[in-house]
């Protein structure tokens, strides 16, 4: 059986995500002390009592509403690898990044948003990124396009910018956590488009993405709470995406990178310029 996610479902989606922010999230900002900050696998990987209590919110809301689904969420998956596995079976699954810009979050940064991807045997059936300072959110359901939700909550659809040539495009590469001599290339090579910036947030630079705010995006990891959710608003809305070796992106993909571009012409332009190391 395959998992349907219609435009309704996905409003139902962000409601959690919003009454998760409102409670558990945004109370806090700017109010926590030392000991509610702490570090993970590194100084760049910070985690807060926030996250923590955001995604269980979350998890327990999104049992209520689907009954024998599994949800993944980054804090939980961190303590537990293993849990990661299940995104390929489950027949409904909710993969959840509680604070994404945890860092943002965490010095008092309002660039920090909450995403979740909604999906059917290892397939993104439905994608929401929202950003709770604004309330404002993209949501996208496989095959129904991707939209925005305002804070008055009224609708208008997503589509990502025209495609122009690589040195005319604007966008971020997440240089920091590309591996060596990839990392040298693209630092090299970033001041060849017109414009680059860097948010330490991908779910506000999906945000732009999404909404033809800037051309592209480029990034190294690729765990799935940070870019299954953008990845399918992206599409819905007119993008083009693919590993740096031009392979499809895939749920249990954990290396290769993922470049992002208006069209699939745009996208090998920007790749061959961004990327070239002669």
């Amino acid at each position: 059986m395959t998992v349907t996610v219609s435009r309704a479902h996905m409003r139902t989606v962000l409601g959690i995500m919003r009454q998760a922010a409102a409670d558990r999230i945004m109370p806090s900002f700017r109010r926590l002390d030392a000991e509610a900050i702490r570090c993970k696998s590194g100084k760049l990987d910070v985690v807060t009592i926030a996250d923590e209590a955001a995604e269980r919110a979350m998890a327990e809301a999104f049992l209520r509403l689907s009954p024998g689904a599994v949800v993944i969420g980054e804090e939980e998956a961190c303590a537990r690898p293993g849990l990661l596995d299940a995104i390929e079976d489950a027949e409904l699954a909710y993969v959840v990044d509680p604070i994404d810009g945890t860092a943002n979050y965490a010095a008092g940064v309002p660039l920090f948003g909450v995403m979740v991807a909604v999906m059917c045997r290892g397939e993104v059936v439905g994608g929401a990124v929202l950003d709770p300072v604004c309330n404002v959110a993209a949501l996208a359901a496989r095959g129904e396009g991707a939209w925005l939700v305002g804070d008055d909550d009224e609708e208008r659809p997503l589509r990502c910018a025209p495609p122009v040539p690589a040195a005319e495009m604007c966008g971020n590469a997440s240089w920091r956590y590309l591996p060596q001599p990839v990392r040298d290339v693209v630092a090299r090579n970033l001041p060849r488009v017109l414009g680059s910036w860097d948010f330490r947030c991908a779910a506000h630079e999906y945000l732009m993405l999404v909404d033809g705010k800037c051309h592209f995006l480029l990034f190294n990891r690729t765990l799935p709470w940070d870019h299954l959710a953008g990845w399918l608003i992206h599409r819905e809305a007119g993008g083009y995406c693919a590993h740096f070796d031009g392979t499809p992106y895939r749920s249990s993909d954990r290396a290769g990178g993922l470049l992002y571009a208006p069209d699939r012409a745009s996208w090998q332009d920007l790749r061959d310029l961004l990327l070239d190391a002669g």
